[in-house]
């Protein structure tokens, strides 16, 4: 009969810690949504996206609220909202974005041109490492600091600068960004 009794004891006291925790993540959210909403708005570039960014970034917070909570919770969900900016991006299958109006007139911009250069571009960044390739995007695409990178990937300021160093060598030796003729880029 004890042990019922101790059993049902440690279920309620599970029970009790449980409600405090989700009372602690509860007050964090209701402190912070306001900035973390309009980050993540400004992370994506949509409000629909930055909510929908901001949902999963608190979820995954929210699984590891045992371990974050005593650290800063904020920063964690800041990473959690690049992070999870970054994996959309790469799941992401074109750069479409949606218009109230769509132009009736033919855009002056050389498509071929255009998918020239991204091609490019995209055969000169597969030379580079995992590392570097996340250094430069983050950089150069998400407009991050070096200290935001190396908080997003865990690595130092120095591995930050240094690896973004060697991409931008490797990428400028790349003769697939090579110009052929001067008058290309003056034109």
């Amino acid at each position: 009969m004890e042990s019922e009794a101790d059993a049902a004891a440690a279920i309620e006291e599970a029970a009790a810690a449980r409600a405090a925790v989700e009372l602690r993540f509860d007050a964090f959210v209701a402190a912070n949504a306001r900035r973390l909403a309009h980050t993540a708005q400004l992370i994506t570039g949509d409000v629909g996206r930055g909510e929908d960014l901001l949902q999963n970034a608190l979820a995954r917070t929210y699984l590891n609220w045992d371990r974050v909570h005593d650290q800063d919770p904020a920063a964690y969900v800041r990473r959690a909202l690049v992070n999870g900016h970054t994996d959309w991006w790469r799941r992401k299958p074109s750069h479409e974005r949606p218009a109230a109006v769509l132009p009736d007139r033919a855009s002056d911009v050389d498509l071929a041109e255009d998918h020239a250069r991204r091609d490019a571009v995209l055969r000169a960044l597969r030379v580079l490492t995992r590392r570097e390739r996340a250094v430069i995007v983050l950089r150069y695409y998400e407009d991050l600091s070096e200290t935001e990178i190396s908080d997003a990937l865990r690595i130092a300021p120095g591995t930050v600068k240094s690896t973004a160093s060697r991409a931008l060598r490797k990428l400028r030796d790349s003769p697939e960004l090579a110009l052929n003729d001067l008058s290309e880029a003056t034109a």
